[in-house]
């Protein structure tokens, strides 16, 4: 009996010592940060699984209700019913948690209940929801029958992804490009924080998140882009698409840890890109850098899923929007987007599921064989969606 004992502290010792040389800690101004190698803890065999449920949307269906353009978000309420924030359409879809169609919610427009291209979407405990709506710059709070409830408004950084945090708090991102387009503007000394916490009326109650500072006004725009994720104790977890860095703050903004991971691409800037401005005119060439992440969820044990390239997308496999504004003698403007590329194709290789532990060491992964543009986890309920080809949500459960 002493013997087995022995063997399985040892066995523990061993699978513990081997854990650890995966990865380097090393603590970084009193903030622990976490460098992970290799496979992850799991070796070569992941202990979750995922099971196919269902797919909500198509891009060729004749189903109105489920043709999405360029949906943005999806969330489940108490009672498990699907929320989809279809962002082409200005619109939040809702239906019943067996995937029925069931409600339109909002149209387009600058009026109560209406969005102009919204582009995150969050419901509370009472079945509230929240439409970040960047182009109105405000938040829109419906009621669970989809009336308008009440406006935020006077956003200090522009309305960006919300989140349900602390009771009362909503955690609200930056919107993912701000520029100064009067040469007469004042820059700032120091770089904006990244996650905002606001009250339930707009009021800032704290911010943080650090970004990196790259000397360069596009730089600091493209190079810290972030994709945010919030649990249920209100922590909040920051990745960077650019950066191999993800981030864990504390409901109270302390940062608590900081991690990455061997990626099998660089990250280094291919090109700084440029504005130039002549008379009220404006012209951008975006910088060029490589991508290592194209979304983020927590599980309820805490684990962090991140959605992370395998390598960067071929030429062939790009799909992007193109956007245009055209503004009237009266000061309106008029927004259009316009999703260009291969949206015909389905497959491919360049995609999996990294999933970390509540520390942010490296777990596992998961391979994929589809495009995927965010992913969403409501209980043992995880969605990834296809934004630009499928416009659609597959929704699997996790097991283990």
């Amino acid at each position: 009996m002493k013997r087995a004992s022995f063997l399985i502290a040892t066995l523990a010792v061993f699978f513990a010592s081997a854990r650890l040389a995966a990865q380097k800690v090393e603590t970084v101004d009193g903030v622990r940060v976490v460098h992970n190698a290799g496979p992850g803890a799991w070796g070569k065999t992941p202990q979750v699984t995922l099971e196919s449920v269902r797919v909500l949307g198509d891009v060729d269906t004749a189903d109105e209700n489920l043709a999405f353009y360029m949906p943005s978000t999806i969330v489940v309420d108490g009672a498990g019913n699907l929320y989809v924030l279809d962002t082409g359409n200005h619109r939040v879809q809702k239906f019943s948690p067996d995937g029925k169609y069931l409600a339109t919610f909002g149209r387009q427009g600058q009026g109560p209940g209406e969005f102009y291209y919204p582009s995150w979407l969050a419901v509370d405990a009472n079945g509230f929801l929240y439409v970040s709506d960047p182009n109105n710059q405000r938040i829109q709070v419906l009621t669970p029958d989809g009336k308008d409830h009440k406006t935020i408004k006077s956003l200090e950084q522009g309305a960006g992804p919300v989140f349900l945090g602390k009771p009362g708090e909503l955690v609200t991102g930056a919107p993912r490009m701000r520029f100064i387009m009067n040469p007469g503007e004042k820059k700032p000394a120091t770089l904006p924080k990244i996650v905002k916490v606001l009250d339930g009326e707009g009021k800032l109650l704290r911010e943080f998140g650090e970004p990196r500072d790259f000397d360069d006004e596009l730089l600091n725009n493209g190079g810290n882009e972030v994709v945010l994720a919030v649990d249920g104790a209100g922590q909040s977890y920051l990745v960077f698409p650019v950066q191999n860095r993800i981030d864990k703050y504390a409901a109270d903004g302390r940062l608590l840890w900081r991690a990455d991971r061997e990626l099998p691409y660089s990250m280094e800037i291919k090109e700084k890109g440029k504005i130039e401005r002549q008379g009220g005119g404006v012209s951008i060439r975006m910088p060029q850098m490589n991508r290592c992440v194209s979304g983020v969820a927590v599980d309820g044990k805490g684990r962090i899923w991140v959605v992370t390239m395998t390598r960067q997308l071929k030429k062939e496999e790009q799909v992007g929007t193109s956007v245009s504004m055209t503004m009237s003698s009266g000061g309106g403007r008029t927004i259009g987007y316009k999703v260009e590329g291969d949206t015909e194709l389905r497959k491919t290789d360049a995609y999996k599921l990294e999933v970390f532990d509540a520390e942010g060491v490296l777990l596992g992964s998961i391979p994929l064989d589809f495009f995927v543009d965010g992913i969403f986890i409501f209980g043992d309920r995880l969605f990834l969606m296809d934004k630009y080809r499928g416009t659609q949500f597959r929704e699997c459960k996790i097991k283990g």
